[in-house]
């Protein structure tokens, strides 16, 4: 029995109705205390007990994709682990990458709370929480500290999502993402240029191809050791302007696209109203994750590997819970995953299941490989 989902998922989300950012700011700190005592004898049996119970290694889920080995295809999606608190520990829940951010230049509280809400009824979360985070300085401070202590190399890759400060005027935008980039382009394997949150002022604008080539053209004019950067779109655009983003990225080589971030609509939600403001959803500013944008996201994912003849890799985010969900985006033409609202919802048991729900796929399929089944569902 998943102990998490019978009774502990219930009693903090249902029961007691536990504010979901004080419960995010408390495993938080959990995971800081965990970091920073790990070489303790009882806290690396702990990390031991974690690893055992909640991964699942085989070689059949292993890929190799952009220089970097990804032990299994599912990852923490960015917003979790906004400090890198965790950069060390995500492998032991049995995650095969983490994305840490997002992580601005200047540090920032982010919008005023209530800001992170729970839509139980629609298996979602609401959040515009605005990139509250300590800044890339400390970031940076805080990796090649865990660098030092550590005495072996984290076995998964760490990606770094880079978003806009709030004070930095929107024509002054690649400035501020290039000098978070020069702060951590050597703490990071893989980047991800965020220019789809909803939840910081004319972000979105940045996706415009002229805006977005000039921040693109200034990180890769810094990125000499060529470390993949990706960029996360925003599931709502129309199918031209996602066409104009895979052009430009194209032309300045990007590594690939995440597909997608949080949605701005509110089309068939079953919640009515949020209990902590008394208002409807459709009254409330912010993005919405979780199941109601997992559909959408496998359509641009979809859409993506067909307008590349599947010669971009993908990471697709967006509504995953089940192994089903997964490997939905994996047929489409994901070849990374990535999970946070479902994760939160499922708890840390999902990783196992989902990654032992992909096996028994391939199985079926008579496939040796999950790189075999990359877009398999569009042919």
């Amino acid at each position: 029995m998943d102990i998490y989902k019978a009774l502990v998922g219930h009693f903090l989300f249902t029961l007691v109705k536990t504010d979901p950012e004080w419960l995010h700011k408390q495993t938080i700190s959990s995971l800081n205390w965990l970091a920073k005592t790990s070489y303790y004898p009882a806290n690396n049996c702990l990390n031991h007990l974690l690893y055992q119970s909640l991964s699942l290694p085989d070689p059949r889920l292993e890929q190799t994709i952009l220089g970097m080995k990804f032990p299994n295809p599912l990852g923490l999606a960015a917003g979790f682990d906004k400090d890198g608190v965790g950069a060390s520990l995500w492998h032991n829940f049995g995650f095969g990458f983490a994305e840490l951010g997002t992580v601005t230049y200047h540090p920032q509280p982010g919008n005023p709370p209530p800001r992170l809400f729970r839509l139980p009824l629609d298996q979602a979360a609401l959040n515009r929480m605005g990139f509250n985070n300590a800044g890339a300085v400390a970031m940076a401070a805080r990796l090649k500290e865990g660098k030092e202590n550590l005495n072996y190399p984290i076995p998964i890759p760490i990606g770094i999502n880079l978003g806009k400060s709030k004070i930095t005027a929107l024509e002054l935008a690649a400035q501020d993402y290039l000098e978070s980039f020069r702060l951590l382009k050597d703490l990071g394997d893989y980047f991800v240029v965020n220019v789809s949150s909803p939840n910081t002022p004319g972000l979105r604008s940045l996706q415009d191809a002229a805006m977005l080539s000039q921040i693109i053209d200034v990180l890769q004019r810094e990125n000499s050791a060529n470390k993949p950067i990706f960029v996360k779109i925003a599931p709502d655009l129309e199918w031209e302007a996602i066409a104009d983003i895979i052009s430009l990225a194209k032309a300045y080589q990007i590594a690939g696209l995440i597909a997608t971030n949080t949605t701005i609509s509110r089309v068939g939600l079953k919640t009515q109203i949020i209990e902590k403001t008394g208002k409807s959803p459709q009254e409330e500013g912010g993005g919405i994750s979780g199941k109601p944008v997992r559909d959408r996201s496998t359509e641009v994912i979809r859409f993506i590997y067909e307008q590349t003849q599947g010669q971009m890799p993908i990471i697709g985010v967006g509504g995953i819970f089940s192994a089903e969900d997964a490997w939905e985006k994996i047929t489409a033409g994901a070849c990374l995953i990535q999970t946070y609202t479902g994760w939160i919802y499922e708890g840390p048991m999902m990783v196992r299941r989902i990654l032992a729900g992909l096996l028994t796929k391939l199985e079926e399929k008579g496939l040796t490989s999950i790189s075999q089944a990359i877009g398999v569902g569009n042919s």
